[in-house]
């Protein structure tokens, strides 16, 4: 029996590798025979890095972090496409909360990276921009990748929070060439444009250390910067569903680059080829730490989940515990969820998170077992 096993992390307390190979051992003690083929995966987000690809594929690189500080960030090379985690270079859990600020935060790093990998050879780039620390419009990415801002009077700006709104002329003939032969792939479960109240300031300014009269600055700035991108490119650039990620990271990889944007967790099911990975397989086991409702729509659990849907193949969920919501998994094709919190529940309640969290190894060791016991029934 060949079941396919692909969870993602159990935040803080396992990695998505690690609960796999968790549930795995659980089936087994139903089935020794039972084929598990351990698959991490992620959604795009932080994390999606290590799940992707192996300590031998990584890449050390120092470059410029979301501050200036530098940072030794690690990204992936799997033959001629190179993986980048926004967050390892230009993340927000790079600088400590009470120094966090959009107006000197930049994506300068996220350029390194870039070029590093140029340098490599690599010509497909699956980018992921999940976690980020800046709210720039990936103006420092765009300096380090060769453009220039120029102010009013053609003074070079470096990009930033900061300098957007002093941003008169966006001047492309510097790139790299090389950016002219190569795919990016753009991971992300965010569907916003740059500007508006929907847009990276105003949604997501705050938690980068903006507060509403900083939002209002960066956001006048955004949109100075905006028109002389898209003048630069002579396309629209700001309306672009999901240009708002990562602070509008890709705004100018949308101007003057080949990309497209996918979801975070169907760029990860796609680099594993996992339809063909389905093929034979009786189940599917899946999970993450928290479910609800929005467990539903292009998170982890809903893509592998809609992916076995279409091979008939019945799909089970292990979840740390359970949110608001969560049993609409049940109208859209899910068996079975199993929550850890459930099965701690001889732990007395003000004590079983906590439990929940420090054995999550032993519990989906059980949930695994349940799942096997539940499907061979």
């Amino acid at each position: 029996m060949k079941i396919i096993i692909a969870p993602d992390s159990f935040k803080g307390s396992l990695s998505a590798s690690l609960a796999a190979e968790a549930l795995a051992r659980g089936v087994r003690r139903v089935d020794p025979r039972a084929d598990c083929r351990c698959l991490p995966i992620a959604d795009g987000g932080e994390g999606t890095l290590d799940t992707l690809v192996s300590p031998a594929e990584m890449q050390r690189v120092t470059v410029r972090g979301t501050n200036g500080a530098p940072v030794m960030a690690e990204y992936g090379l799997r033959g001629s496409t190179a993986v980048i985690e926004m967050a390892r270079a230009s993340g927000l859990t790079l600088v400590p909360a009470e120094e966090r600020n959009p107006l000197i935060a930049s994506t300068y790093g996220v350029g390194e990276l870039i070029r590093n990998a140029l340098d490599r050879g690599c010509r497909e780039i699956l980018l992921t921009v999940g976690g980020s620390g800046t709210n720039d419009g990936g103006s420092g990415m765009f300096c380090a990748l060769g453009g220039r801002l120029l102010d009013a009077d053609g003074a070079l700006l470096e990009g930033g929070g900061a300098c957007l709104e002093r941003v008169a002329k966006v001047d492309a003939a510097g790139l790299d060439p090389r950016l002219s032969e190569c795919s990016f792939t753009i991971a992300s479960d965010v569907t916003n444009p740059l500007l508006g109240e929907l847009g990276a300031t105003m949604v997501y300014g705050k938690q980068k250390g903006a507060d509403a009269a900083l939002r209002e600055r960066l956001e006048v700035g955004m949109t100075q910067y905006a028109a002389c991108l898209e003048r630069a490119c002579g396309k629209t650039v700001a309306t672009v569903p999901g240009c708002g990620a990562g602070g509008g990271l890709i705004a100018p990889l949308l101007a003057f680059c080949n990309v497209r944007i996918r979801s975070g967790i169907e760029s990860v099911l796609e680099s594993y080829h996992f339809d063909e990975l389905l093929e034979g397989a009786s189940l599917v086991i899946t999970g993450e730490g928290r479910v609800d409702a929005q467990s539903c729509y292009g998170k982890a659990i809903s893509g592998v989940a809609e992916h076995a849907r279409a091979q008939e193949i019945p799909v089970y969920v292990a979840s740390g515990c359970l949110g608001d919501g969560w049993e609409a998994l049940l109208e859209h094709g899910i068996c079975e969820v199993v929550s850890l919190m459930e099965l701690a529940a001889s732990v007395p309640a003000e004590e079983r998170v906590a439990y929940c969290m420090a054995n999550a190894d032993i519990l989906l060791e059980k949930a695994g077992e349940k799942i096997a016991h539940a499907f061979l029934s």
